[in-house]
């Protein structure tokens, strides 16, 4: 499970009408290999896949590939608002450790 807090649903939403989103698009939400740390998260506007896991409120999705999901579940999504560095967030209880600028992670059982 991915939990999406108020202020990631309520900026995702602000983003999805700015692009003029069709019905149906949210936000997708992955891990790749890359990044500092071994593994980094990647988020682009997208549909859903047939496999996709389908969080959120109605009406504000994030999808997760099931390959994805082995890494962040239990993660919550939040969007932060800092002077040099705002966007969503990836809080993730299955980091060992993360990069100082948090886009990338090392799994706990790597």
């Amino acid at each position: 499970m991915i939990a999406v807090t108020d202020n990631a649903v309520k900026h995702l939403r602000e983003l999805l009408e700015s692009q003029n989103a069709a019905a149906g698009v949210g936000l997708r939400l992955m891990v790749k290999k890359g990044g500092c740390a071994g593994w980094e998260y990647a988020m682009k506007l997208d549909s859903p896949g047939a496999a996709d896991r389908v969080f959120g409120p109605e009406g504000v999705s994030v999808f997760v590939d099931p390959e994805s999901l082995e890494y962040l579940d239990g993660s919550q999504l939040d969007y932060s608002e800092g002077l040099s560095d705002a966007g969503f967030k990836v809080e993730n209880p299955n980091a060992a450790r993360s990069c100082g600028c948090g886009s990338s992670f090392e799994p706990k059982n790597n």
